[in-house]
């Protein structure tokens, strides 16, 4: 009876390409097949689109059936493909008619056994498809419309059932599309402000720089002297997403089925794995390769508190990500990257007792167990972080103090304007932050007078500092100088950056 298709879209990582669901029905014994590389799950769906197709009044062919998922040498997974093959064999049974209309939209979604449309992940990425391919709209379940409309030069029809659809397409009249609702304003889900943090000025301080210009930090401190809280209060002096940024980290949650209702990502990730974490679970991974919390970070923050209690194979884990800002995950079903340009914030203790060096408490350590102990963490990760602190005990005439602090608002401003400031000095380069400075741009950006260049000769022999501490260093003393809204590197600069780099 020929072959008829119906668009949809595959993901492949943060892309996703067009999708065309061709079914046949010829004569032969009843045979319902698929191909086109499907996973278990397409595969499985077999049963529930012939039950759907049935239970919406409609019969199933009990001929030969063929669907077909072109191209066919990309693998396909999940559930998102029955609302479109069920439409192809409908299609090819003659039960609806090939409209103009109908092959401008793409359509995804999971059936129910009685024909209903379920929300399935990467309606955003199925959309942004749509408007690379001139597809003008997206047929999704009603709890995936606000995701979808996101995009603005896509229309977007929410749909019911197989039933309604198919009374749509034989109507042949425009239907009544989703209207984009004005997303809710951003509600501050930061409950500890900077100002409520007693002491730890310096750390405050590194904090600022390393919100500033997207550093990495390490806090080594005592148990109890407020290296969780710090981490914590971090996201409130983060500057606002961009609608850039924003869309990159609502695709990542929509692949990895964690957006809300509130359809895209406002506020800046801040992530805190347990310990007991896998490498999987940090990186990403499974048998189809999904994002990870590296990724799950992207724009925003991974903080690993414990950081020495993690395995030394999933901190080792975080080299690539680390230095390259995305992540490749290679598995049998196919290879993909994902984007992981995160802020690392890490906590840990000094010795496995945490009261090495202590005012108050005695360390009760052995010595061969506080070198094991630091050997968790190798010397090539801390070489990848660009801050580390001491956070100390606080005094009890700090904790009782009254002195008013600067706000989280306050020093939100600072680092927004150090963020506006890097913005214009690389509008020509694909770069955002100081973090992200390429080795051959640093003799543009990062140039130093005479007693600097002294200063970080006699830091790399004393310290015997590595190349990628060098530029490192040199980058976290340029976003000094943009908190000072200096144009060049000044010496006081460079002797912070290094203090951070060789305390």
């Amino acid at each position: 009876m020929g072959s008829y298709f119906i668009y949809s879209s595959a993901h492949i990582g943060l892309d996703a390409i067009k999708l065309h669901v061709e079914a046949d029905i010829s004569a032969g014994l009843p045979k319902f097949t698929i191909v086109g590389l499907p996973d278990t799950a397409i595969s499985e769906s077999r049963e529930r689109i012939r039950s759907a197709i049935k239970n919406s009044g409609f019969s199933f062919p009990r001929t030969r059936v063929t669907v077909n998922l072109a191209p066919a040498d990309i693998k396909k997974q999940g559930p998102v493909y029955d609302l479109p093959i069920a439409l192809s064999i409908l299609m090819a049974s003659g039960v609806i008619a090939n409209t103009t209309l109908l092959q401008e939209t793409a359509f995804l979604g999971e059936l129910s056994l009685q024909g209903d449309v379920r929300p399935v992940h990467g309606a955003l990425l199925a959309a942004s498809m749509c408007e690379y391919y001139g597809i003008k709209n997206i047929a999704v379940a009603h709890r995936n419309c606000q995701e979808a409309s996101i995009v603005k030069n896509v229309k977007v029809l929410g749909v019911s059932n197989l039933q309604e659809i198919v009374s749509w397409i034989k109507s042949n009249e425009t239907p009544l599309f989703y209207k984009r609702k004005k997303q809710s304003p951003i509600i501050n889900k930061h409950a500890i402000d900077f100002a409520d943090i007693k002491g730890q000025e310096h750390v405050k301080r590194a904090l600022t720089v390393s919100a500033a210009g997207n550093h990495n930090v390490l806090m080594v401190g005592p148990p109890g002297s407020g290296k969780t809280m710090l981490a914590r209060a971090l996201p409130s002096i983060l500057p606002d997403f961009t609608f850039k940024e924003a869309l990159e980290t609502t695709k990542i949650y929509s692949i990895a089925g964690l957006l809300s209702r509130e359809s895209i990502v406002q506020q800046r990730p801040f992530r805190h794995p347990h310990h007991t974490s896998s490498s999987i679970s940090l990186i990403g991974g499974g048998s189809w390769p999904a994002p990870g919390e590296v990724s799950l970070s992207h724009n925003g923050v991974l903080f690993l508190d414990e950081f020495a209690e993690f395995s030394r194979k999933t901190i080792e884990n975080l080299r690539q990500p680390l230095e390259d800002k995305y992540v490749t995950i290679s598995r049998a079903a196919g290879t993909i990257t994902f984007p992981s340009n995160f802020m690392l914030i890490a906590s840990m203790n000094p010795c496995p007792c945490g009261y090495l060096n202590d005012k108050q408490r005695t360390c009760e350590c052995a010595p061969g167990q506080v070198q094991a102990y630091k050997r968790k963490v190798s010397g090539p990760i801390l070489d990848r972080i660009d801050i580390s602190l001491h956070v100390p005990r606080v005094d009890f005439e700090k904790l009782t103090s009254t002195q008013e602090l600067d706000t989280s608002k306050i020093i939100r401003e600072r680092v927004e304007t150090a963020r506006q400031v890097q913005r214009a000095r690389y509008k020509n380069l694909p770069i955002e932050t100081n973090d992200e400075l390429s080795t051959k741009s640093l003799g543009t950006y990062c140039q130093l007078d005479d007693p600097s260049i002294e200063l970080l000769k006699t830091a790399i022999d004393q310290y015997q500092l590595s190349a990628r501490a060098y530029t490192r260093t040199l980058k976290v003393a340029r976003t000094i100088a943009d908190l000072d809204n200096a144009q060049n590197i000044k010496l006081q600069h460079l002797a912070e950056a290094l203090g951070y780099r060789c305390g």
